[in-house]
Order: C-alpha cells, then structure tokens, then sequence
C-alpha cells in the first residue's frame, strides 16, 4: 500500500523592503549660480520644470560608487546588517565610474561585501524600478536573503553647462534599499515594465560607446554630454507614466482612496501632476522633492523613499513609478513592510 506525505505548502515568497538610505553631496547648485553659466534664469527654470536647486558631486577623482558607498553604509547601520551577510547588489546607474568593471563591483569593494555577487543595470531613469524588479526575483526564489539595490548618479559628468535645455535639469545623488523576504501580504506584489527602443534617438549620449568611441573630434563636438529632444521625452513621459500606474492599480483592483503613497520619477513637475490627475490622487499623496533635488536619475526614488520614510506605515499601499532614456518606464505596486523608528 503507496503512503502519500501530507505537504503543508508555505504561503508565497515576497520581497520586502526593509530598510532605505540616501545619500546627496553637501555642494548645491542653485539656479542662481547657473544663470550665471548659462543664458537662463529662476524663472525660466522653475515655470517649465519646477527645479530651484540640485545637489552636485565635487573633488578630484570622485565618482558615482562614492555616493553609493555612503548611502548603503548608512543603511546597513540603519539596519544593523554587515557587509558579509549581502548576498546580492544590484547598481541601477547610468554614469558608471567606468565602462568596467561594474561599478556595483567597486561599490562592493569599497563597502567590504565579500559574500555576494553584483551587476550593474542601466534603463536610464527607470533603472531604480528595473533593478528593484530583478533582484526581488532572486528574493522570491528563495535563494537569496539580503538584497542590496541602489540607484546612483554623478549626473554633472556628463551635463553640458553651456546647453540650457539639458543642464537645469540633472542632479547628483544615490539611493539604497535593501530587500529581505516575507511570507506575509508585504512588499513588492506586483510590476509592470516596459521598453520601446524607438526612442533611443530622443534622448542618449552620441559618443563614447562601441559605434562612435571617444575621439578628439567626438570631444570637440561635445558629443559626450546629455542629447535630448525635450518635446518628443516630454510627450511620451506624460503618457507612459500615467498610463502604467493606472494600468497597475486596475489590475490590482485599486482605487485612489486605497493608494497611500505615489512614488514618481522626478523629472518634470507637469509629468508628475499629470501622472498624479489620471490616478486621481491628491497632491498631498505625492512624494515630490525635484524642486530641491533636481533630476537625480535613477537615484530619485529611493531618494523620495528615504525622505517620507518617518511618514510611511506598514501595510501602506504604495505605487512607483518612472520614465526613461530607451524609452524605458515602468510601476510597481508594493505594500510598505514596516513602521519608521528612530
């Protein structure tokens, strides 16, 4: 007679947040001071994209695995966890210390994260979501425990401070989050991302990759700097943005009353109001803080996280939301794992 074990099947693994840090250099550039370097002014600046001041790297030979390093050893003291219990960090940059090694490698090194391997990812400003999504994966599937994600950027190494179209907008700073998981109705529940590389020509950097390498001519033309058509990113970026968070809370049978927080990439302050009037949110439910901060990339929700930290409760229900150079965009929707202590 064949004897069949009882199995007792464990609730699904889902990756939570547990703990967020950032990090932003002392230096603060303000549009003052920018007038000052390029044919522009307050208010011109903050009429189209509602950008007072961004924070800015300095010093010789800093770069983006600086700013990584002291947000991710802020949260590793926030959580109280060491370096040699990570299993995983995944670096979401677009402004690498170098073409390689993986700057998450160098991150890596410099944090004293021996027991883990790590990647860069890069999807322009929704690299943070991109990487929030992978690493979770390793998360559910049981394998992995401890999950760093931070999204970094030295955006003034690649600003051209003599184009006013680009050069208001883009800031410097990193984001961390480390990830842990749980068999409760936590963390991320669910993402959509997408990609159309139909707009690569809108918006990229011309020279420095395997098509057009670095050259004196590349140099002089100034062709290593931000290349973005305004109009053609604004328009999909409006739409995209909005349309994703909406597309997420319908499938999440969600209603404006049921979202605590809106988590948006801060790129433009008429993108997020608009992305915030589809979802019918008020703007008291909207994380915004590019009036200070600038366009930090992929650095910007993590940045918004560590922010209204205190503000957030466990079992909030929390939307995030980005658009990028690729075009990339994307939204998760997750529920906020734990209550602020200090």
């Amino acid at each position: 007679m064949r004897v069949f074990k009882k199995f007792n099947y464990m609730s699904k693994i889902r990756a939570a947040i547990t703990g967020v840090n950032g990090y932003l250099p002392e230096y603060i550039l303000t549009n003052d001071e920018l007038s000052k370097m390029v044919d522009t002014s307050d208010d011109w600046i903050m009429t189209r994209i509602g950008i007072k001041e961004r924070r800015i790297l300095k010093g010789e030979g800093k770069g983006t695995s600086d700013i990584a390093v002291e947000a991710i050893k802020g949260l590793l003291a926030k959580t109280n966890t060491k370096p040699e219990d990570i299993d995983l960090l995944v670096c979401a940059t677009v402004t690498p210390d170098m073409q390689f090694p993986a700057t998450a490698n160098v991150i890596s090194d410099k944090v004293g994260i021996k027991n883990a391997f790590s990647f860069d990812i890069n999807a322009g400003c929704s690299g943070f979501l991109f990487a929030l999504v992978t690493a979770s994966k390793y998360v559910e599937s049981g394998t992995h425990k401890k999950v760093l994600v931070v999204g970094a950027e030295k955006m003034s190494s690649i600003v051209d401070y003599t184009d006013r179209a680009t050069c208001p907008i883009f800031g410097d700073g990193a984001g961390a989050v480390l990830l842990e998981p749980t068999y409760d109705e936590l963390g991320i529940i669910d993402s959509i991302l997408k990609t159309d590389g139909v707009g690569r020509i809108h918006l990229h950097q011309k020279a420095g990759g395997s098509i057009k390498p670095s050259s004196f001519e590349t140099i002089e033309a100034r062709e290593h700097f931000i290349y973005q058509e305004g109009q053609q990113v604004f328009k999909w970026a409006v739409s995209k943005m909005a349309d994703v968070s909406e597309e997420i809370m319908e499938r999440n049978h969600l209603k404006s009353e049921d979202i605590a927080w809106l988590v948006p990439h801060q790129a433009n302050m008429r993108i997020i109001e608009a992305t915030a009037k589809r979802m019918k949110l008020d703007k008291e439910k909207v994380m915004v803080n590019i009036q200070k901060l600038g366009n930090t990339t992929a650095a910007t929700l993590p940045l918004c996280l560590t922010e209204w930290e205190p503000l957030l409760k466990k079992g909030d229900n929390i939307i995030l939301t980005a658009f990028g150079a690729g075009f990339t965009w994307g939204s998760i929707y997750l529920k906020w794992a734990y209550d602020y202590k200090k």
